[in-house]
């Protein structure tokens, strides 16, 4: 089991104590979980917090091995302003993290695919709560503005009553344009919304795709190959990669990457975080 550099309530209190006059401090809290910080908000995205899909698949083909343990859990935190899903997978949208968080932070404001509002309100959860995301169209809460794009999670899925059940965000605040791609695969027209956007700091997924795990119905992502060309291709300046060491039968090998990094693309900066660890990201000039 991979241990977490942080965890606890030596990591909240971190968090908490983090003074952001500037730009932004973002923590890797597993999977594609992450914590941000900014001078007026503390928000999370795509958590996964529990133990729950390790019991459901248990008897599975594809058992869901944790590998690296949970920092925090979803009734730890209690100062979250804002909490955001790209979709529905358990590993991205947990009830069993979610629940507790939203007791935890009942000022907290949770961001969701409009695609599934039945969905999170089937567990309970008060409309009350809920930001619909629809494509395109900006969300502004405290000094964060979110911009819903459309992710490729093997297909767009797109209804015309209920839209896009995969999406991405752009997310603006402090100085800094981050981009955390949810799940998805690279698609024409992707780096085009980005370079429009000016996006500094893409958070983007490693795992990749095969036929063994398309024979569980596990959808996949970028490669690894595929995330580091689209981070050139995009102008961004920094690439930080997740969705890898969570579960050992839909992982990647982070050596693979940072070698494939210095050799293929010896220019691009990436940054590889540990679980728990901090990164601040400064202000960055845009024209």
């Amino acid at each position: 089991m991979i241990e977490p550099v942080n965890s606890g309530g030596a990591l909240l209190e971190e968090i908490a104590d983090t003074a952001v006059e500037s730009g932004v401090a973002i923590w890797w809290l597993g999977q594609s979980g992450f914590a941000i910080r900014t001078r007026q908000t503390t928000a999370y995205i795509d958590l996964y917090l529990s133990e729950q899909l390790t019991a459901k698949y248990k008897d599975a083909p594809n058992p869901h091995i944790r590998m690296t343990r949970a920092p925090l859990r979803g009734g730890d935190i209690a100062g979250a302003d804002l909490v955001l899903s790209t979709h529905k997978h358990s590993d991205h949208m947990d009830k069993e993290t979610m629940l507790p968080l939203l007791e935890a932070s009942p000022g907290a404001k949770y961001i969701i695919p409009a695609a599934h509002k039945e969905h999170v309100c089937a567990w309970g959860v008060g409309e009350e709560r809920l930001v619909l995301a629809e494509v395109d169209r900006p969300i502004t809460l405290g000094d964060l503005t979110i911009i819903p794009q459309p992710a490729k999670h093997e297909q767009f899925d797109y209804n015309e009553q209920t839209g896009y059940p995969y999406m991405s965000y752009i997310i603006k605040a402090g100085g800094v344009t981050l981009y955390h791609s949810g799940d998805t695969l690279p698609c024409c027209g992707m780096v085009e919304r980005l370079t429009a956007h000016n996006a500094d700091v893409l958070l983007l997924p490693i795992n990749g795709r095969d036929k063994r795990r398309h024979s569980f119905g596990t959808a996949g992502n970028f490669t690894i190959e595929e995330a580091l060309c689209f981070a050139e291709l995009s102008g961004a300046k920094m690439l930080i990669p997740h969705h890898y060491d969570m579960f050992s039968f839909n992982t990647a090998d982070i050596g693979e990457f940072a070698e494939l990094a210095a050799v293929l693309h010896p220019d691009l900066n990436v940054c590889i975080l540990k679980c728990g660890e901090k990164k601040v990201l400064p202000a960055y000039p845009h024209q």
